[in-house]
């Protein structure tokens, strides 16, 4: 057994099993708190919801309540696992709500026969919360169950595995292409994969300015193009209309590459093939499609980014995930649109351009960071990403009128 696979499951295992639990926000000493706490007492503020149940807002967790659920079908790069299996990872998301804005989370692992069983269990639990994060669901199953919960739920529906990876994505590809002296109006973008993140990760590239038809998807059955026959809804939306059939087609003079599909299927030679100053964001975890360290002997006009936090930028949805939730939560927003998500790049990408405090260098143990080629997204420990994300997430719900409240509360938890 290695050494840090011991580590991890003594993480795990002490000084009690699990990362997370319940603590009390009110004194229960006395008779009287008791009394207040439970019964005669709560029934005043049960009287209060039932006549208005914004009112649990005010009487109530709900406002800072989060609930990560996942029916583990998808479990990180460990596939279909099941429900329980996936508890430690549910855990795990929960534990950094917490510690990045803030948030009261609760895991909940469900069981079912059929996605519609899967989305039943959800809708009828979701007034408990005050936002949902579905997490670690196949494909195609999590495009049907997010769509209909939010048509089915009034507060937030967020699958993480699609848009916290497309909005990090998004950040940092625009920012790189910036440094390179890009427009994403007229790059060629290959996309190496066709699951939840990567329809997630193209969509939103394409609401910051990227062009459909210049962006070729594949598949393990090579380019989803118009031709092929029986493709399901969310691939028939990338079909492109052309001849280019394999990998090295359609990466002769592109100019970005996208992965999230599997470990080194980007050769080398086909790196040469791109465009000069190309953009590679190589996010297959825990090996990338291409190593960088072959990469950038293969090119060195290229920026690089993976999913991994042993090379320069990460592509971590920590990033993003807590602090959407933190600025949806603190509007009472119904729901994370459009608007919201492309704020939260915007967000990223400022702060990606700005001085990096002394703490953040020392928590991420460098000696300098300045946005370039080796710090294009921010660094997942930098205290400004709450603030700043969720100040612009909350006033963008606001603008676009998913809100309940009519303005930023003055009273932020950051």
């Amino acid at each position: 057994m290695s050494d840090f696979r011991q580590q991890a499951l003594d993480y795990h295992a002490f000084p009690k099993p699990g990362k997370i639990s319940v603590e009390m926000t009110t004194p229960a000493e006395s008779v009287k708190d008791l009394a207040l706490a439970y019964s005669p007492g709560v029934a005043e503020p049960v009287r209060e919801i039932a006549d208005d149940a914004n009112n649990a807002y005010k009487y109530t967790a709900k406002g800072n309540l989060v609930a990560v659920i996942s029916n583990g079908t998808a479990i990180l790069g460990l596939g279909n696992l099941g429900p329980l299996a996936s508890k430690p990872v549910m855990e795990g998301k929960a534990l950094l709500f917490k510690r990045f804005a803030g948030i009261d989370s609760i895991d909940i692992e469900v069981t079912h026969r059929t996605t519609e069983e899967f989305i039943n269990t959800v809708a009828n639990i979701a007034d408990t919360f005050g936002g949902i994060n579905l997490e670690d669901i196949k494909a195609p199953e999590c495009f049907e169950i997010e769509q209909e919960l939010q048509k089915r739920c009034s507060i937030p529906i967020f699958h993480d595995d699609q848009h916290g990876t497309a909005i990090v994505t998004a950040a940092g590809m625009l920012n790189a292409l910036e440094i390179q002296g890009k427009d994403i109006a007229n790059v060629t973008i290959v996309c190496m994969g066709a699951g939840a993140a990567a329809i997630a990760c193209m969509e939103l590239l394409i609401k910051c300015g990227a062009q459909r038809e210049k962006i070729y998807m594949l598949d393990r059955n090579g380019v989803i193009h118009t031709r092929r026959e029986n493709l399901p809804v969310h691939k028939l939306a990338f079909a492109n209309n052309t001849d280019k059939r394999t990998l090295e087609d359609v990466m002769d003079g592109a100019d970005v590459f996208v992965g999230v599909s599997g470990p080194d299927v980007l050769p080398p030679e086909t790196l040469t093939m791109m465009a000069p100053n190309p953009v590679v964001f190589a996010c297959s975890n825990p090996d990338p499609e291409i190593k960088p360290e072959l990469a950038m002997a293969t090119r060195d006009d290229l920026i690089m980014a993976t999913g991994r936090s042993d090379y320069p930028n990460q592509v971590n949805n920590v990033l993003c995930f807590p602090f959407i939730f933190r600025g949806a939560l603190d509007v009472r927003a119904t729901a994370i649109n459009d608007a919201m998500k492309v704020a939260a790049v915007e967000a990223i990408r400022a702060i990606s351009k700005e001085e990096v405090p002394e703490e953040v260098l020392v928590a991420s143990q460098s000696k300098a960071l300045c946005f370039g080629r080796d710090y294009i997204i921010p660094k997942p420990m930098d205290p400004r990403l709450c603030s700043r994300i969720a100040k612009a997430v909350g006033q963008a719900a606001i603008d676009s009128g998913v809100a309940q409240l009519e303005s930023l509360p003055t009273n932020l938890l950051y």
